[in-house]
Formats: C-alpha cells, structure tokens, sequence
C-alpha cells in the first residue's frame, strides 16, 4: 500500500524561491547609495521591501506560521552567502585582473563584523515583526483591507529595520541620527507607495498558480 503524499502547493513553491533570492541579493544591492531626492538611501532597501511583500504575501495565502517558516528557513541562504562572501575574499585575486575591478570587489565583499551583524538581526526581527503585525491586522479586519495591512506592516517593520541594522552596524564610528531619520522617511514612503499594488499582484499570482496547479 502506498503512503500518501503532499503535494507541493505551487505559490508557496513560487514565493519561497523567488524570497530566497531577495535574501541574498539584497546584501549586494545594499553596498550602493542611490538618492531619492535630498534623501541617500542604501539600494538593498527595494530587495527588503520586496521581501516583506513576499511574506506578507505568504501569510495572506497560507497563514502566518507558514510565513513565519519560511522567514526562519531563509536564514540558510543568507547565512552561506555571507560566509562565501567571506571566503571569496580571502582568496588572493588573478593577476589577470584589472585592478579597478579587484580593489572594487575586495570592498564590496569585505564589509566588517558589525555590518554582517546589523543585517542578520535586522533581517530576522524585522521580517517576523512584518509577518506578525500583518497576521494581527487580518484578525481584526478580516480578509479587507489587503493593500493597508500590507502598507502598515511593512512601515513598522521598515523602521525597525532601520534601527537595528543602522545601530549595531555604525554605532559609534560617527553620528547615526541623521542617517536613521533619512532612512526611516524613505523606507516608510516607499511602502506607502509600492507596497499596495505589489501585494495585490504578488497575492493575485499566487492565487493564479494554485488554481492552474
């Protein structure tokens, strides 16, 4: 007699994967600044706001366990790409190479401690902060309201990103309030306005994917 088996639900499949990448390429897009009017805001921020997306996503189609799951698990990506980053720096580079690439790579992957910290904590309190207002709000709203409950999680959880990753990354080498007000203005706006329609597509794609699988 056969064992049953479950079968893979194919947004869960979908999501989880494309949030795995989101994990490791926003410590990439991280290392430059781009300027958003008066504001200079590091670049990881579009990947972090695609993550809180996804789980947020993740929790509306499947429940905040299972979101909060997938936050925890992705912790294994993050984690191998941070230690090969590490090892790739240490190996000696190709003569071959052109010099103002070798120096360019060696700075973006030889970030300190305290960078690797604030972006490991940041990472793992402010994705489960996201997931957990998002699941709280569902409670009291219903299934309503879909665009703002995503909005206000992402908001909140942005801030408290912010506080984390900029304090326990640059405390102490120079003053951090300006840098945390001009961060928390542009996550908090930026969420206002991407979050909305991206959730109603991420959630609509995945509804999608479940009814043809």
């Amino acid at each position: 007699m056969e064992t049953p088996t479950r079968g893979i639900v194919p947004s869960l499949f979908a999501l989880s994967i494309f949030y795995g990448g989101m994990v490791c390429i926003a410590g990439v897009l991280g290392n430059k600044q781009v300027a958003l009017g008066p504001l200079a805001v590091e670049a990881g921020i579009f990947a972090f706001l695609v993550l809180v997306v996804t789980s947020s996503a993740v929790a509306e189609l499947h429940g905040s366990g299972v979101a909060n799951k997938l936050v925890r698990v992705r912790f294994v990506p993050l984690l191998v790409s941070l230690l090969l980053s590490w090892v790739v720096w240490m190996l000696p580079p190709s003569p071959a190479m052109l010099p103002a690439n070798r120096d360019a790579i060696q700075l973006i992957l030889g970030a300190t401690w305290r960078i690797w910290l604030g972006g490991i904590v940041a990472y793992g309190v402010s994705q489960t902060l996201n997931v957990t207002i998002f699941a709280a709000l569902k409670g009291k709203e219903g299934s309503r309201l879909l665009w703002l409950r995503a909005a206000i999680a992402s908001m909140l959880s942005q801030v408290v990103d912010t506080l984390l990753f900029v304090t326990i990354a640059f405390y102490g080498e120079f003053p951090i309030g300006p840098l945390i007000v001009g961060q928390m203005i542009a996550k908090v706006t930026l969420s206002a306005i991407l979050v909305p329609p991206l959730i109603y597509l991420f959630v609509g794609l995945g509804k999608r994917l479940d009814a043809r699988g």
